[in-house]
């Protein structure tokens, strides 16, 4: 497991309080309590082994002086057998709106027996090589649950019948699936979803990349992956939040009956935003760590892959994939002139301006990118049952999804302005609500 939070240290683990002291034979002593620990207590294994981060009594402040510590449930003897119950355990377990699969426990540690992990104070470092492949995992989750979301709804739509379709030759009731509002939902769902697997997919490649890839060329894979790892993770879980949310949609009145399955969708996804750094953590990062990776060229390079397959899109045999070649080299355009706007802010010290669209910017980028990649994806797709679907995706998105992405532009331009003096007063008034909790 890995053991960060603490009731007080979430998004800033520079408040983390959890001890570690030295003990003479080279082991350390854990004490302090997480919260939040997936998997903390189980009986699925022999053991379950901890990564705890925790300060020595010597450890500079803030960030820098966090270590990290191996600490097992059961200490293992010299022939390497499960040895002795080790100080740490389960306190409580949370009662969450979904996932209710997964334990989500609070740890306590009482002199724990741990092992240091890396070097003293360099805890977060070691942490965080774990957690970008979290990160992606979690978007990975994502597209789980949006998937099993699209499949129930479109086998509900299939199914339930109800008045007639426009183009219907029958007396109906029709399947709802032929409706032209069900059928935009189902296919938003659809798009979505591949529109996530493939960012998911792109960051996966570059992972592997920068440690397979030839020597030479592994350090801009890895920044590459480092780009890409919070787009993925940031918008393949509010795609699997939205694609739950059309899923009930679609299921009607039956989807807010838990009978139908329809609502789990969503209360599991809802977590996913959140954990693991929160999207609003995630495109923070973006703007103030990875758009200038390698002078920015990670940025750009990506950018100038969009453009190039809008071009090819324009040479295609297909009316459909050549009518996309326009809206896809504007959002390209458009992402790149975006993405300079931001980085000549950061570069005169605007940082609160570039913070407050960066929400909005990181969905500008991960939609772009994710166009782009759906319609690379159609431009390769065969003849087959599955290239007509993901054309079809393709397509949808570039029409109807990237319009809305490419508004996003005005939202980072205007962020500022939007949360100005008058809106940070009135967060700031305690007036504005009232004592029952009420705007």
């Amino acid at each position: 497991t890995m053991n960060l939070t603490e009731p007080q240290a979430g998004s800033d683990l520079g408040l983390l309080r959890a001890q570690a002291a030295r003990a003479d034979d080279g082991s350390y002593r854990i004490s302090g309590q997480k919260i939040f620990i997936t998997y903390g207590e189980h009986d699925l294994a022999d053991n379950i082994v901890h990564l705890v981060l925790a300060r020595l009594p010597d450890a500079p402040p803030g960030t820098g002086g966090i270590s990290m510590f191996l600490v097992p449930k059961f200490i293992p003897g010299a022939d390497g057998a499960r040895g002795t119950r080790n100080s740490v355990a389960a306190v409580g377990i949370e009662h969450k709106l979904g996932l209710h699969g997964s334990p989500t426990c609070t740890m306590a540690y009482d002199g724990a027996v741990g092992w240091l992990v890396g070097e003293e104070h360099r805890g977060l470092a070691c942490m965080f090589t774990m957690m970008n492949l979290a990160r992606l995992s979690v978007g990975i989750q994502g597209v789980g649950v949006a998937e099993r979301a699209f499949q129930a709804a479109l086998g509900y739509a299939r199914e339930r019948r109800q008045g007639r379709t426009p183009d219907s030759a029958g007396n109906g009731p029709d399947p709802i699936v032929g409706h032209p509002d069900v059928e935009m939902m189902l296919m938003r769902m659809a798009s979505l979803t591949a529109a996530s697997r493939a960012l998911c997919y792109s960051c996966a490649e570059a992972i592997d990349m920068s440690r397979r890839a030839p020597s030479d060329g592994r350090a801009v894979w890895a920044e590459r992956a480092s780009l890409l790892t919070p787009l993925a993770k940031a918008y393949a879980t509010d795609a699997a939040v939205e694609v739950a949310n059309l899923g009930i949609q679609v299921h009607g009145g039956a989807g807010y009956i838990e009978e139908s399955g329809a609502a789990q969708h969503l209360r599991d996804a809802r977590i996913f935003p959140i954990y693991e750094g929160t999207n609003g953590i995630q495109a923070i990062d973006l703007v103030l760590r990875k758009l200038g990776l390698g002078n920015g060229a990670a940025v750009t390079t990506v950018t100038a892959e969009i453009a190039a397959i809008a071009e090819r899109a324009g040479m295609s045999g297909r009316s459909d994939l050549r009518d996309l070649q326009l809206p896809l080299s504007r959002a390209a355009t458009s992402l790149a002139e975006a993405t300079a706007r931001l980085s000549a802010g950061l570069a005169v010290g605007s940082r609160r301006p570039v913070l407050l669209a960066a929400s909005a910017f990181l969905r500008f980028f991960a939609g772009v990118l994710a166009a782009g990649l759906l319609v690379k994806g159609a431009l390769a797709a065969g003849d087959d049952k599955t290239g007509e679907g993901a054309i079809a995706k393709a397509v949808f998105f570039a029409q109807t999804i990237l319009p809305e992405v490419v508004s996003l532009r005005t939202a980072v331009e205007g962020a500022t302005a939007a949360v100005g003096a008058e809106a940070r007063s009135l967060l700031w008034d305690h007036r504005m609500v009232d004592r029952r909790g009420e705007g």
